[in-house]
């Protein structure tokens, strides 16, 4: 018997990767759901794309990064873009995200061969997000025998793509009440691009979105996601 809770229909030593557009993003969207499957054996990794040209310094957004990979239980991480034109534009180097994303170094699909992949809902406000989500898609294509693909694909949302009911339907929902103290921990890392409780983008404010959702399917907490793939 395995040590670890069944989730998902994966085993220990599977494996999952999570793309964000931005250090944060792994936190803010499915922080709980990365903390779960963690906890559940699953070797989980996190790609972030880029940090954001003309914000706060790259190695202080990289330094918080590793402080929320660590508390939500992430084995291997990376940021790739931290200069630059690919840094303050990702979505205009479609090709080169689509690489990345597919075969880069470290963290990627090649390297992790991973059964789970979330990323970016095609719904996202912001443009970046949406290269990334284009990218992750095209990534995630089947290509016959020799192209290993993930068995899952799923789409997060971040809190401030929460507004419109236009966007896509997330219609899975994961229990994340057993993980939201790695969650907010994650979060707190993340503390100078936190705001004031009545942003979306506060703990308060993530906090009632996440329990909203788990009374939809009578759970304390859930998030949700889109179904791009899921073969069990």
């Amino acid at each position: 018997m395995f040590p670890f809770p069944a989730f998902l229909g994966l085993a220990p030593g599977d494996c999952a990767l999570v793309v964000g557009t931005h250090p944060d993003d792994e936190s803010l969207g499915p922080g709980g759901t990365v903390a779960r499957l963690a906890a559940a054996g699953i070797k989980t990794h996190v790609l972030a794309i880029s940090c954001p040209a003309g914000g706060r310094p790259a190695d202080v957004r990289v330094s918080e990064f590793n402080a929320a990979c660590d508390a939500l239980g992430v084995a291997g991480r990376r940021v790739a873009w931290t200069c630059g034109p690919r840094a303050s534009a990702p979505g205009e180097h479609l090709r080169e995200l689509v690489t990345l994303i597919e075969s880069g170094p470290e963290v990627s699909l090649r390297e992790a061969e991973p059964a789970v992949l979330l990323i970016p809902a095609a719904g996202g406000f912001h443009q970046d997000h949406q290269g990334v989500h284009r990218a992750g898609f095209a990534a995630a294509r089947p290509g016959g025998a020799t192209r290993r693909v993930p068995r899952i694909v799923l789409g997060y949302a971040g809190p401030e793509d929460s507004w419109t009911t236009a966007a896509e339907p997330r219609t899975v929902y994961i229990d994340t009440a057993a993980s939201w103290t790695a969650k907010e921990e994650a979060l707190a890392a993340y503390a100078g691009e936190l705001r004031d409780d009545d942003h979306p983008r506060s703990i308060a404010r993530i906090r009632a979105i996440d329990t909203a959702a788990g009374a939809a399917v009578g759970a304390g907490m859930a998030e949700r996601f889109v179904p791009y793939r899921v073969s069990l």
